[in-house]
């Protein structure tokens, strides 16, 4: 046990800078700890990580430096995020305006979503023509309340006009 009376308000002062220095490192060590968790569950990008661990801890300043270094190192980087993402919702039949939209959302640049969508080379016609046929079995609308369900469907999932007109025209042949 430590009696405080005995120390002077100089040496109490040295102390406390001393410790707080101690818990600056750990809970740097910390924050890069549980960020390095994260990204070994999946790819972030920077403004989804610096979200999560704010939401854990309070210091923005040492968050921001802890993944700026995460940065510099390459374990965090939005242009292997962004490939990844747009892999991933190619997969799950979702168009182009949708993961645009997800990625920006996520903060990822207008330039890395553009190289990301043109290293992926999708065809998005086959993409809706696929779902189309999975969805509905390549039955055509039997009516126009039926065709606009089919619409926000597909609009929901992110094509534009010109590739749902398309599917609906290849359900109807």
């Amino acid at each position: 046990m430590i009696v405080w009376g005995w120390l002077s308000h100089w040496q109490l002062s040295v102390l406390f800078k001393l410790w707080r220095k101690r818990r600056v490192v750990v809970l740097a060590k910390t924050i890069r700890i549980k960020a390095m968790d994260l990204l070994a569950r999946r790819e972030h990008s920077v403004k989804e990580l610096v979200r999560k661990l704010s939401e854990r801890f309070e210091d923005d300043e040492l968050i921001n430096k802890v993944v700026q270094q995460l940065t510099e190192d390459n374990l965090v980087s939005n242009s292997r995020f962004a490939e990844m993402y747009v892999r991933s919702r190619i997969g799950r039949h979702c168009g182009q305006v949708r993961i645009e939209n997800d990625l920006r959302e996520r903060g990822v640049s207008d330039h890395l979503i553009a190289a990301a969508l043109e290293e992926a080379g999708q065809d998005w016609f086959q993409l809706i023509r696929e779902l189309s046929l999975k969805k509905y079995a390549n039955t055509p609308p039997f009516d126009a309340k039926e065709t606009a369900k089919r619409i926000r469907f597909f609009q929901y999932r992110g094509f534009d006009f010109n590739q749902i007109k398309h599917a609906l025209e290849q359900c109807r042949e």
